[in-house]
């Protein structure tokens, strides 16, 4: 984690200087500090809490709430520097800030008692040089493809573009998704139990993944919608669309507590984790659905109420606590120990899925009427809820007694 947070600051200056090579360079570092952050933070909140304990999914809703603080503050201040002052201070104040949250980390880090700091072990002596020898072959195959492109790139023989980049990445993102859940469902060394709940995990993963797909247009299809079709003047003063980033963040500061005692409140009537993703899809697809008439007005040239796009982000917040905290829940509490890491990690490859998708249609804002592409969207998030709540039954029998 505190290496993750040195590369994500690293990422971010680099995102500060001039020039394509520092911008890809930037990103590049915050997939990898992104990498061994946010998986790693969330399996040490699960390790907090013991096994069969309720409170888990609660403390995940208010290990939420932390979360959303950033999400709160940093449209506000790197939006208003960025839009307003030069894009290139924006990421520098957002490194800043990631400065000090690692400040805040390790000064707090005493709190978190042992979480963490052990590995789970292998199975056997056997399964774990397995794990390290299939490790190895992974990181030197992913070498070797870099070492390739880059090769074909000064060359010549290829042209990278910001295109380019995107589909490659996104079925990398598939292909990679693929052959860990081949290597869980099929591989050697586990046991029925772990086989039946790696396939539980599929389920979430692909709703997750649709979910987020659509949850992930705020920034691009509803910023532009904000940018170029919504009123954001008030009293006086047009406030800059990226302020709109961070509504959901408010709201999820808002109803994470409220969730977080009512998951608790329920007791015995707590909805099943399948069951709550779909709740999740639902109200994914409520979001957009309304948003269709807004559309239908906006593409007349008028500017809409900012109380459509609030209102959406309200109803996306009430389904990203369905499914969002409850899946970082879940992992932890179905994942095989021995590569909880690894399977929090390829959870939120998901939601790298929805971004991919996301932006997928997002590229469609020009040459598709916006009615039919938030409509589209929505009808999407509907199809995955029912197809879901068809599937609760199986998929709780996969999830061999975890509750």
């Amino acid at each position: 984690m505190l290496y993750g947070g040195i590369l994500i600051v690293a990422g971010q200056f680099s995102l500060m200087s001039p020039g394509v090579e520092g911008f890809y360079a930037g990103l590049g570092l915050l997939m990898l500090g992104t990498g061994m952050l946010k998986p790693n933070v969330s399996t040490i909140v699960g390790q907090l809490y013991a096994q069969g304990d309720r409170r888990r999914d609660s403390g995940f809703s208010i290990f939420y709430m932390g979360i959303n603080l950033g999400g709160l503050l940093a449209p506000l201040a790197c939006g208003w520097v960025g839009e307003r002052i030069s894009w290139r201070l924006g990421f520098g104040l957002a490194g800043v800030g990631m400065i000090a949250g690692l400040v805040q980390y390790t000064l707090g880090a005493k709190y978190l008692g042992t979480a963490g700091l052990y590995p789970a072990p292998p199975a056997s002596p056997e399964a774990g040089r397995r794990l390290k020898r299939n490790a190895a072959l992974g990181a030197m195959a992913g070498a070797s493809i870099l070492a390739a492109v880059a090769l074909l790139a000064a060359t010549g023989g290829i042209e990278i573009t910001a295109q380019g980049i995107s589909a490659a990445l996104g079925m990398v993102l598939i292909l990679v998704s693929a052959g860990i859940f081949a290597w869980l469902l099929l591989g050697r060394g586990w046991s029925a139990t772990e086989r039946k709940r790696s396939g539980a995990i599929l389920v979430l993963f692909l709703a997750s993944s649709v979910f987020w797909a659509a949850y992930e247009q705020a920034g691009s299809s509803l910023s532009l919608f904000a940018e170029r079709s919504t009123n954001r003047l008030v009293l006086g003063f047009n406030f800059p669309a990226s302020w709109f980033q961070f509504v959901p963040a408010l709201f999820v500061m808002i109803l994470a507590p409220v969730f977080a005692w009512l998951w608790i409140a329920l007791g015995k009537r707590d909805p099943s984790i399948p069951t709550k993703f779909a709740l999740g899809l639902l109200f994914g697809g409520i979001a957009f659905i309304i948003l269709v008439p807004a559309a239908r007005v906006a593409i007349t040239g008028a500017l809409v109420s900012p109380l459509w796009l609030i209102g959406t982000y309200f109803l996306q917040t009430i389904g990203e606590m369905c499914l969002s905290p409850v899946g970082l829940s879940a992992m932890t509490k179905l994942a095989p120990a021995r590569v909880a890491g690894m399977m929090m990690g390829l959870f939120f490859v998901s939601i790298s899925i929805g971004d991919y998708l996301a932006g997928v249609a997002a590229s469609l804002y020009e040459s598709m009427p916006l009615p039919v592409l938030f409509g589209v969207v929505a009808g999407i998030s509907f199809g995955a809820a029912v197809l879901l709540a068809l599937l609760i039954k199986p998929t709780v029998k996969l999830m061999a007694g975890v509750k």
